[in-house]
């Protein structure tokens, strides 16, 4: 019988359980999708026991008749959850899109403390990062503070049910805002200004980490955060190589072989393993707008594939509708928790299928104005390739847009899911296992340069608006 691998990717609206062979074939697959709730303005939260019991859920559904030589985990990741002595959650798991640390990001950005904190974990000061949210915890819930015995992720959260360890890899601290990204140590000083100590958060430990469960007969690989685990699920883990990702938000993401820090803050830096980091900018709206718009603007039961249809037949630019997508605040490039969205250029010709355009292309504008930060040469920009992974891989209106937007040739994996098939290689590599993992390409989308001159000159426009608007 043939070994199986099971990838595990606890995403922020679904976990999906994904079981391949060695060479990367999807054997059987099975998710569960679950809430994400907004009990006051600014507030973005998941039941924790929610997502436990649908990561069991799908545990159980993935292995009925097989033994696994092992389940690995991705993780969506920034979220942060106080837990007590017994692990029980004493808050809700508060997620990356969660702005109720506006304030306290604000101020703390603009000092010199806040640029020495950049300095040292590579994550800037903004709301979205668990740094932020342990400040707003002990300033605001006092109580909760004082009680909490660890601070952890929703990932933690499962692990510690599954295995009975308190343990985060490098790849998922890299992204807290707590991690020195240089040492990959909790950095002291950071630390001491939140009033927490060592023993309050996880061991650190290698992507490879492995540990048999508690109460079954599995190897658990503890794995990584989803944006690096599509980088190396995808195979963009070249130079040459710039892995773009679509779900519920969105990224852009470079390899390279040690920290990068930004002199303006404006990009992230995660650490995978060894000596490979990543240098990224994430942003708040992602297909999560795409949603948003179907659900509360539309007001339509047309599922996406009949909306796009309707979106592929209107020409690049949407007829001059622009749509400036800052619906949950935003992350790169500007890093504004109050940020608001912006739809302009309406006139009364614009159709649904308009606003449906103009969504896609405002989503990109965003992800590609980070780009031209992470590329800012155009002849490099032209020689590397974007690898596309989450679920907006499926669209092929979406990639061709990527392709004429960004101006880059733009390649699917043949294994959509990136960060599952990541964690999976974790494991691979964790049990000592030689593999050959060549990156199996599904489709291949050029730049249409008829496309370049419109794109060109929205994009300008959407640049200007946030500064224009932003004093309003």
């Amino acid at each position: 019988m043939k070994a199986l691998y099971i990838g595990i990717d606890i995403g922020t609206t679904a976990t999906k359980a994904i079981c391949f062979d060695v060479h990367g074939n999807v054997i059987r697959q099975v998710s569960e999708s679950y809430e994400m709730y907004h009990p006051k303005p600014n507030w973005s939260v998941q039941h924790p026991q929610e997502i436990l019991e649908t990561v069991l859920n799908c545990i159980s559904e993935i292995t009925k008749g097989i033994q696994p030589e092992f389940i690995s985990f991705s993780s969506a990741m920034q979220s942060i959850i106080a837990v007590d002595e017994t692990g029980k959650p004493l808050t809700e798991a508060i997620l990356w899109a969660d702005n109720r640390a506006i304030e306290i990001a604000e101020e703390l950005k603009n000092s010199e403390r806040g640029k020495r904190f950049y300095q040292k974990t590579g994550i800037p000061i903004h709301p979205f990062s668990p740094m932020t949210k342990i400040a707003w915890l002990k300033e605001f819930d006092a109580e909760v503070f004082s009680k909490a015995y660890k601070f952890i992720s929703i990932k933690e959260y499962v692990w510690h049910h599954l295995t009975g360890e308190y343990c985060t890899d490098t790849s998922m601290a890299s992204g807290t805002g707590l991690l020195n990204i240089h040492t990959l140590q909790w950095d002291d000083e950071v630390l001491d200004f939140l009033n927490i100590k060592t023993e309050q958060l996880s061991a650190v430990c290698e992507v490879t980490h492995q540990c048999k469960g508690i109460s079954d007969d599995f190897l658990y690989i503890i794995g990584g955060g989803d944006g690096a685990l599509a980088n190396l699920g995808t195979g963009a883990m070249n130079k040459n190589c710039m892995a773009l990702t679509i779900g519920t938000s969105g990224a852009v993401r470079l390899p390279i072989e040690k920290p990068y820090l930004d002199e303006l803050m404006r990009t992230q830096c995660y650490h995978l393993m060894d000596d490979q980091y990543l240098t990224l900018g994430a942003v708040n709206n992602g297909a999560v707008i795409l949603q948003w718009l179907r659900e509360s603007l539309l007001k339509t039961d047309q599922s996406f594939e009949v909306l796009f249809e309707k979106a592929e037949k209107i020409p690049a630019g949407s007829g001059g509708l622009l749509f400036v997508p800052y619906l949950l605040g935003e992350r790169a490039p500007i890093w504004d928790a109050s940020a608001q969205g912006a739809i302009l250029g309406m006139q009364i010709t614009h159709t649904q299928a308009h606003l449906v355009k103009a969504t896609l292309e405002g989503i990109l504008f965003g992800l590609f104005q980070i780009t031209e930060i992470l590329l800012p040469d155009h002849e490099k920009r032209k020689q590397t390739k974007v690898m596309a992974s989450g679920g907006f891989g499926k669209s092929e209106l979406w990639l061709q847009m990527v392709a004429d937007i960004f101006q880059m040739t733009v390649e699917t994996s043949q294994t959509i899911e990136g960060s599952a098939w990541g964690a999976v290689l974790i494991g691979i590599k964790s049990l000592g296992i030689e593999i050959s993992n060549e990156n199996k390409i599904g489709k291949t989308f050029f730049p249409n340069t008829a496309n370049k001159k419109v794109y060109e000159e929205s994009f300008s426009k959407f640049k200007r608006v946030y500064s224009l608007l932003k004093d309003l």
